[in-house]
């Protein structure tokens, strides 16, 4: 079992991060997806500096390297800003199962940056891969019109508002820039401090944000929200706490692509949860999509 702790952080991420999509999308619907994430990286914050001050006997990461801290806090705000703040907007959209599948597009992503960047390899065996996430995402995203009055019906039409799954896109890309990222600044660097830095820059990102926009009543008004507020603690707890440590704690101890793969099945965990929570109808078509997305993630690093 000690040969695999990468292995295993990314299954348990998984986890973490059904638990936080759904909390997430619960709490985004009612206060709003920019009062969500700024809210939860505070919270994150504050779970992070306690475990490291009791693990580390260091509240905040002192001890960072300059390599660190540039290259962690490009990776915050890539991942934390940007990737957040499309995807969060997208679970107010689209909802965080679909949301999830969309973003099983964030490993090959991750892949292709570092073919582009790094001079990492494609192989013909991955180009297929990729082929068949699309293929999947396509299954559920995509659907053929009815027949129109002259028995024409060769078109097809997406079965989600556009406009939510351009923004889970724009999160599936922030992740995988942001993972990239990640992975190059730790450098063996401790995981919590690490994620500890990308927090703290995309608290910086957000409050900036925040006051050029001038959106501070919102967040007063969110945090006012008691129901909205459960959510968000959870949320913060399972995602930004423990579901970005885990992360990095797997490609930590085993390669970019396998803990990318692993993580991928949350378009699957989350199917149970959705029909539970918020009574979502969901088609033997988008089950099977949905199954063919995660083979295809998998496959493209086995």
């Amino acid at each position: 079992m000690a040969n695999y702790y990468g292995e295993l952080a990314a299954l348990i991420t998984a986890v973490f991060w059904t638990v936080t999509a759904l909390a997430f999308e619960s709490a985004s619907k009612k206060v709003g997806s920019l009062s969500v994430n700024l809210l939860r990286l505070g919270l994150a914050f504050v779970f992070l500096s306690i475990y490291a001050w009791i693990y580390r006997g260091m509240a905040l990461p002192f001890d960072a390297g300059g390599h660190q801290w540039l290259w962690l806090s490009l990776s915050g705000l890539v991942g934390f800003v940007l990737g957040d703040l499309f995807l969060f907007q997208s679970y107010v959209i689209i909802g965080s199962r679909i949301s999830m599948l969309i973003m099983s597009l964030a490993p090959p992503i991750a892949a292709a940056i570092g073919w582009l960047t790094l001079g990492e390899t494609l192989t013909l065996k991955q180009g297929m891969a990729m082929l068949v996430v699309l293929v999947g995402i396509s299954l559920v995203i995509v659907e053929r019109q009815p027949n129109d009055a002259n028995g024409n019906g060769r078109r097809v039409k997406f079965s989600y508002p556009f406009s939510g799954l351009l923004l889970a896109f724009g999160g599936a890309l922030g992740q995988a820039g942001g993972l990239v990222l990640s992975k190059y600044g730790m450098a063996g660097y401790d995981v919590v401090s690490s994620v500890q830095i990308r927090v703290i820059t995309g608290i910086i990102g957000f409050t900036i944000f925040f006051t050029v926009t001038q959106k501070w009543d919102n967040l007063r008004s969110a945090i006012q929200n008691r129901k909205a507020m459960k959510r968000l603690t959870v949320g913060a707890f399972f995602g930004p706490f423990l579901g970005v440590s885990f992360s990095l704690l797997a490609v930590k101890y085993t390669s970019t692509g396998v803990a990318s793969a692993l993580m991928s099945i949350v378009p699957v965990l989350i199917i149970v949860p959705s029909v539970a929570l918020f009574r979502e109808r969901i088609t033997l078509k988008e089950i099977v999509g949905a199954l063919i997305t995660v083979a295809g993630v998998a496959l493209f690093f086995i």
